[in-house]
């Protein structure tokens, strides 16, 4: 199977952000990929509610999900929408983090809502609050496909390995982690936990990011990591995109995972234990 990770630095602006997003995956797609996954928040980077409200749409009415359906389906591959924001029925006017994963027909073959949400004080003038604007998931969303079971995370959920854990138990071979990762922790901290979910699970980890300064109309400007990696069952890193936005592609055999599971199998050795 060939995957191509889309590394990409969206704007707040869903309309300018759509064709970036599109002649990417069509490149990946003549490339050879079957398999194509693009980043956390795809349609747009915000931090400004009310602008938010302006530009976003219910999932119905998305664009950016509509335009990309009907090119998975032109293309006849498979498509990992990372995540995009969405307006939501909820009565206190929270938005959804919405991951798809979107089948060669163009229908939709799983959705997942992020689980965990970014509430951190990254430093003294730098603090993040998603659930004031985003509603958290509550379920856990395993899926098949003719190349394997793919498990749905998006970003913070990486710090989680009791979410990865319970995926990988249930089957899942692939473990998706699109992301926009803060600059200061992805440096500190994307690559180890990405690898450690990867080696824990014995699954390969797919995590295409958003990168660089993102341009804003509104609200605080945000920086993201980049570095969309890809890492083996064995933990080691495949491929990894560095700063730049662009395309990231890498061949996977299957074979690896069941390589790396029966080499060190601890996703059987867990024993019951009391305390602390």
């Amino acid at each position: 199977m060939r995957a191509a990770l889309l590394q990409l630095s969206v704007t707040d602006d869903p309309q300018v952000n759509l064709p970036v997003t599109l002649s990417l995956v069509r490149e990946a797609a003549a490339k050879g990929a079957n398999f194509a996954l693009t980043p956390e928040v795809t349609n747009c980077l915000s931090s400004d509610r009310s602008h938010q409200n302006n530009v976003l749409r219910h999932e119905q009415d998305d664009p950016t999900l509509t335009a990309l359906r009907e090119e998975a389906e032109r293309l006849g591959i498979w498509l990992l929408i990372g995540s995009l924001a969405l307006l939501t029925h909820d009565s206190d006017g929270r938005f959804a983090n919405r991951s798809f994963l979107i089948r060669p027909d163009g229908g939709i073959a799983a959705r997942y809502d992020k689980i965990h949400m970014f509430d951190v004080n990254v430093s003294e003038t730098e603090q993040y609050r998603e659930s004031a604007g985003y509603r958290p998931g509550s379920r856990a969303v395993l899926t098949d496909t003719p190349f394997g079971k793919i498990g749905l995370t998006v970003c913070y959920d990486l710090r989680f390995p009791q979410l990865y854990r319970r995926l990988a138990k249930a089957g899942a071979q692939f473990l998706t982690v699109p992301a926009a990762f803060n600059d200061t922790t992805g440096k500190a901290h994307w690559e180890p936990l990405l690898r450690a979910r990867a080696i824990e699970c014995g699954a390969f980890v797919l995590a295409p990011a958003q990168t660089g300064a993102h341009a804003a109309h509104a609200g605080r400007p945000r920086r993201t990591y980049g570095h969309s990696l890809v890492v083996s069952p064995w933990g080691e890193v495949l491929a990894d995109g560095g700063s730049e936005p662009g395309l990231l592609l890498v061949d996977l055999d299957l074979d690896a995972v069941d390589k790396a599971r029966s080499r060190v199998p601890s996703l059987f050795h867990d024993r019951d234990f009391e305390g602390p």
